[in-house]
Formats: C-alpha cells, structure tokens, sequence
C-alpha cells in the first residue's frame, strides 16, 4: 500500500505557527514569542499530539525544522515521555526538502530535491510521512495533491506576527473536515483531507438597488 502524506500543524488563532517549542528555536524575522505552545500548557491536546507519535512512520522535514530537530533530538536522554519520541525520531527515515548541499547529520537522513522526487517516495511502500513545522512545504504539498491529511491544533492564543501555516502564494483549497473537537482550555484539534480548489456563491441580489451599482462602478473605476 501507497504511503501518505499527513502533516501536524501547532498554530494560534491568527494562524502563526512559529517556534512553538521554546524562545530560541526560531528567533527570525525578530519573532519574540518563541515557546507559545508550552507557556499554555494543554493536557487533552498533549494526548493528541501523543496520538500522533505512536510508529511506525517517517519524517518530512524543511530544511530549518530539520536543523532545530537535528540540533535536539539525537540529544535527549530522558527516561520520561520526550526520551521515547526521540528514540522513535532517531530510528526514523528523515527525508529533507533541501536545494542546499550541506550535510545531514542526522542518522538516517535523506535529502529530497524536489516535489517530483517526494511523490516517487510517496508512492512507494513505507511508513506514513509525518511533517511537523515545516511551514515552506504546505503552498506545494497542496498546489500538488500530496498531502493527505492534516492535524491542526489552533490554540486560543494571538500574536499578531510570525511564520503562518498557509502564507501568501498557497492555492485555493478546501478542507474536509475528518474529525474534530475542543479541549477544555478552549485549543482546537481538527483532522483535514485538502481538496484543491473553492467553490464560489453569492448572497441573493436585491432588484433596483442604485447603491450597489454605484458601489461597483467605483469599483470598476478604482476609486472604492
């Protein structure tokens, strides 16, 4: 059987999804919320992210998540619950989405050109791919009808700044959704099949109405 694709997105309600781990995980661009997700600690999305990471499966990695992972996983040794899912990390195939030639050190580690050669590995037999952070990937997984399912946990949080999940330049797309529920703390998990593409509707015109079609001639003429 064909493996798929399925991603697992930690975001706030304004849709930022950067360094939810800690504050120097991904400082860029100035961000200075770096650790959002622990400093709101939520023990029913725990249990579904926990879900999540039963293996088998592989990972799907951008290249700067692959760099924040290769950076702590293969160094934590505790006996508790994160000393397992890195073990499990460590013994998975790791594939990165990578243009650059520098060396991936991480055990098991491949590098992936590109979206032509991902869907080739997709294809093939193997363990579920799991991408985790790795924002850049979404506009192509989506544009290319690769990603399967995706698992977003929206916490009751704003930032107003920050790496998005879907930026400007992913396609149109509708999410269908699989499951879905609220934690008593109020986060959000929901599992979603993308379909590209969104149908379109209007509400009912009113017959004779002067305003609207003063209102688009402006906007015909840009000036609205």
């Amino acid at each position: 059987m064909a493996r798929k694709i399925v991603g697992t997105v930690f975001q706030t309600l304004d849709g930022v999804m950067q360094a939810p781990g800690g504050p120097s995980e991904d400082p860029t661009g100035g961000f200075e919320f770096g650790g959002w997700q622990f400093g709101f600690p939520d023990e029913e999305a725990g249990e579904a992210i926990g879900a999540s990471l039963q293996p088998p499966y592989a990972l799907l990695l951008g290249r700067r998540t692959y760099d924040i992972f290769a950076s702590y996983w293969p160094h934590q040794e505790s006996d508790d619950e994160s000393g397992q899912v890195a073990r499990d990390f460590n013994a998975a195939e790791k594939f990165v989405m990578t243009h650059s030639d520098a060396p991936l050190e991480w055990e098991n580690s491949h590098r992936v050109a590109g979206f032509d050669e991902l869907a080739e590995i997709r294809g093939g037999d193997g363990p579920d791919l799991q991408v985790w952070g790795s924002s850049t990937l979404y506009p192509g997984l989506v544009e290319r009808g690769l990603l399967d399912r995706l698992t977003v946990l929206t916490y009751p949080l704003v930032l107003g700044k920050g790496k998005r999940l879907f930026c400007d330049g992913t396609p149109a797309a509708t999410l269908r959704l699989e499951s879905g529920k609220m934690t008593g703390r109020g986060t959000t998990v929901a599992s979603f099949v993308p379909e590209l593409g969104v149908e379109l509707g209007q509400s009912p015109p009113v017959e004779g109405n002067a305003s609207e079609e003063r209102r688009q001639r402006r906007i015909a003429e840009g000036s609205w």
